[in-house]
């Protein structure tokens, strides 16, 4: 053979080893085309390239198993197509994985910060396409992966959760159709408000409910047998929350699926078929739809109809006793009373819906019914591990959603009932219960006519102590029976007066209502304009409520807390006299995106130093040390030149002495205010006021509420997203846009940094109130915050909308390449 023919025959073979023998990885010198090129994995398990699905003319880039071509797993640039075959994939210099076009303008690209110097993508066995430098194969030191951007394949050793450093969120997403691989409306993610549950979503409703972890399982999986097939693990640290899972046997295929209708899908290759084979499928009945029943309603998919009650419950409307859905649930047969409440045991069920609920891994069954039963707002509670005895804790707060009852066993779930549940002739007609019942009514009847009387010679008594047709006067008076000191010292404004000041209580007098009332608008006959709150029959508060407000605020006097005129407790009326505030609260003005435009930097410092100074003085200069229990937006008042001063003090505590915590069963406050040990616990101290405080903190420097917070990139609340921006140094996101450039940037940083060390986690971390205002006024070195308080408890994210960001180089538009 002459030189010339060898030559030739090499290049030819040289020729075809790059363009049709796969490649194991992609470096800068070497690229993939349309026109046949890929990339395998080492084991021959899975393949890169471009492709077409179905009957689409558009071509992608994509990964599928190398059995089975039509079976994709993963596709790049999903949402940005090309038209034609003219597509290159290639590694950049920087270690940057490119998509070019026919032109050589990028048309997406990965995002990444770190850099290499010997850049190598390559698409591993489990199906993951990495970036990293040269050789090494740790994960946490890849450039980019795959796995880190899901589509609509959940694939072993993937991650389902959020990185709790970088924020990062790895959800699946449907394609919108069978030959489109756009991201669709339906999503499977992680729901990290109150113990973390996998859940199928719709935009922003959850549709479906998986469950959380329990040891084993899912709770929405029936059965809680570890699964032969699969090994299943969920993390939950300080650094991420997450599910994987992987075959117990490396050499078979499984996947999870969720299809462009939104249902999930597991499938498992099989061999001697050489087909995949349908395992399971989520939302295959009724009863997997998100709360079918409602709210205490049970879903039985064998019953006809479906849908029952727990025990203890019945339905809430009458038309559902026989409907096949139940939209309005079910409502207890007896009201709960807090003190002497007991709980129902129920068995083999997939437990409610979690969003609403506290956790905790160290606590027992037994320490989890006692801190159940000191919270009033715990409606439930259960095991967190059902391995073995069982350990942890699951406290469920407010209503229970989404009950399954399982054929197969299912779970254990503790439902607080009201003490008379508990009888054993409940609900029976027998002569027993019906003497019983009569026994109730007269003794009933007994009870009332006596506090009729009590209360005819009470309010005898008190008449004498009145003085009528008066618009002002300062009376010593004995307000023993109503729970005030005997010798206080009290004004008193009769009810004649207050109805003509107010105009009889005219509603377009009326300035607002809050837990404790209506507040009216009024005037009084020396021309002084005042705010009347006047209790109303159905408040939440009462007058417990009113009788402390009295008390405690009659010995306060601060300019940064709003002053008591006087009070009225006459035929049958109380109501508390204010100074009229005529800028009203400070939550009409900063999340109003009209008014808010007339709180400039100057003045939200201001408000917040305010605030600051009269929380001081409610915790160490008043003659009683005072804990207020419900510092919100809301009960921040401005007056005429905007200046904060701190009102409602119906929920206000004092405490004596060197005291410093107290403990309630009856949580009381504002959530998204309360501090995680009272809302949780019932503990309450300063150290409480502080973490509504730096709640309000972050409210006014951003304009947005912490409760109802939305993010287009994530699912955190306003702690959250506010701890977010702290660790990657993008504080100043934070600012309210309205405030624009107004502001310098050091006192932004150090405000926020006041308001995260008041939000951490545990109360002795936080600053006292002292200290508090010393940061504000001084430019000393802060200390560094820890983790907020609550910080993952939010609404849901619509998954629709999250598109991937972009950025421009040389003039050319370039869509991220985090594909989902």
């Amino acid at each position: 053979m002459s030189a010339f023919t060898c030559l030739f025959v090499c290049s030819l073979l040289f020729s075809l080893l790059e363009t049709s023998i796969p490649l194991g990885t992609l470096t800068p010198s070497r690229s993939i085309r349309d026109g046949g090129d890929t990339l395998v994995s080492a084991g021959r398990r899975f393949e890169l390239g471009f492709f077409s699905p179905g009957s689409s003319k558009s071509r992608y880039v994509g990964i599928w198993y190398l059995i089975s071509s039509e079976t994709v797993v993963w596709v790049a640039n999903r949402d940005n197509p090309l038209n034609d075959h003219s597509g290159v994939l290639t590694v950049t210099d920087e270690g940057v994985l490119a998509l070019l076009n026919g032109t050589n303008n990028i048309i997406g690209s990965t995002n990444t910060s770190k850099t290499a110097e010997n850049p190598v993508a390559q698409l591993l066995d489990t199906g993951n396409l990495v970036v990293k430098d040269g050789n090494i194969d740790d994960p946490d030191r890849f450039l980019w992966q795959s796995f880190d951007y899901p589509c609509d394949t959940f694939l072993p050793e993937m991650k389902l959760g959020r990185n709790l450093v970088t924020g990062l969120d790895r959800f699946i997403s449907s394609w919108k159709s069978d030959e489109d691989p756009a991201r669709g409306d339906f999503s499977v993610r992680l729901d990290l408000r109150g113990l973390p549950q996998v859940v199928i979503m719709k935009g922003n409703t959850i549709r479906a409910r998986a469950g959380s972890w329990n040891g084993l399982s899912v709770t929405g999986r029936s059965g809680l047998n570890p699964n032969p097939l699969l090994d299943y693990k969920f993390v939950m640290n300080q650094n991420e929350v997450c599910y994987e899972f992987k075959p117990v046997n490396n050499s078979s295929f499984s996947r999870y699926v969720l299809n462009p209708s939104g249902v999930a899908q597991r499938f498992t290759w099989m061999d001697g078929r050489h087909s995949w084979e349908l395992l399971s499928t989520y939302l295959s009945d009724r009863c997997q739809n998100y709360a079918f029943c409602g709210a205490y309603g049970t879903c039985d998919v064998n019953n006809s109809p479906p849908c029952g009650c727990l025990e203890g419950f019945l339905p809430k409307s009458p038309k559902d006793r026989k409907s096949l859905e139940w939209s309005d649930g079910c409502v207890r047969r007896t009201p709960l009373a807090c003190n002497g409440d007991g709980f129902r045991k129920y068995t083999g069920l997939k437990l409610p819906d979690t969003s609403s609920s506290w956790f905790d891994e160290t606590t027992s069954l037994y320490e989890c019914k006692v801190l159940c039963l000191k919270n009033c707002n715990c409606t439930a509670y259960s095991n967190l591990d059902i391995r073995g005895k069982g350990n942890g804790c699951v406290l469920w707060f407010g209503n229970l959603n989404d009950i399954e009852v399982f054929s197969q066993r299912g779970q254990e779930l503790y439902i607080r009932m009201a003490s008379s549940e508990f009888s054993e002739n409940t609900g029976k007609q027998g002569k027993s219960s019906k003497i019983k019942r009569a026994g109730i009514i007269v003794g009933a009847a007994i009870l009332v006519i006596g506090i009729l009387t009590l209360g005819m010679i009470s309010y005898i008594r008190n008449k004498k102590f009145i003085f009528k047709g008066m618009t002002k006067r300062r009376h010593t008076k004995d307000y023993a029976n109503e729970g005030l000191n005997k010798d206080m010292e009290l004004p008193i404004i009769d009810l004649t007066a207050l109805a003509n000041a107010t105009d009889n209580f005219s509603s377009k007098n009326k300035l607002g209502e809050g837990g404790f009332g209506p507040v009216y608008k009024g005037s009084l006959v020396e021309g002084e304009v005042i705010a009347v709150k006047r209790l109303s029959k159905n408040s939440g508060q009462g007058p417990n409520e009113f009788i402390n407000e009295v008390k405690l605020i009659a010995k306060l006097q601060h300019r940064n807390l709003v002053k008591l005129l006087g009070c009225c407790m006459e035929e049958n009326e109380k109501m508390l006299i204010y100074e009229y505030m005529p800028n009203k609260s400070l939550e009409s003005f900063i999340f109003d995106q009209t008014r808010s435009k007339l709180l400039d930097w100057r003045k939200r410092m201001n408000i917040i130093g305010g605030i600051a100074k009269g929380l001081l003085y409610l915790h160490e200069d008043s003659r009683l040390r005072i804990i207020h229990r419900d510092l919100k937006a809301s009960n921040v008042l401005l007056d005429i030149n905007m200046n904060p001063k701190i009102s409602d003090f119906g929920l206000a505590r004092s405490f004596g002495g060197d005291q410093i915590e107290a403990n309630t069963h009856r949580i009381v406050g504002t959530y998204g205010y309360m501090s995680p040990e009272y809302a949780v616990h019932g503990k309450y101290s300063v150290k409480s006021d502080v973490f509504s405080f730096g709640v309000l903190v972050l409210e006014i420097v951003s304009g947005k509420k912490n409760r109802g917070f939305c993010h287009p990139d994530h699912d955190l609340n306003l702690l959250g997203h506010a701890w977010r921006l702290w660790i990657e140094d993008r504080v100043m996101e934070l600012i309210d846009e309205i405030v624009g450039d107004a502001n310098t940037r050091s006192e932004v940083l150090r405000l926020i940094q006041v308001g995260l060390l008041c939000v951490q986690q545990r109360p002795e971390d936080r600053p006292c109130m002292s200290s508090v205002v010393l940061m504000l006024s001084s430019e000393s070195l802060l200390p560094i915050p820890k983790q907020p308080g609550f910080y993952m408890d939010s609404p849901e994210r619509d998954s629709s909308s999250g598109k991937n960001p972009t950025y421009s180089a040389n003039g050319i538009s370039i869509s991220t390449f985090e594909a989902r």
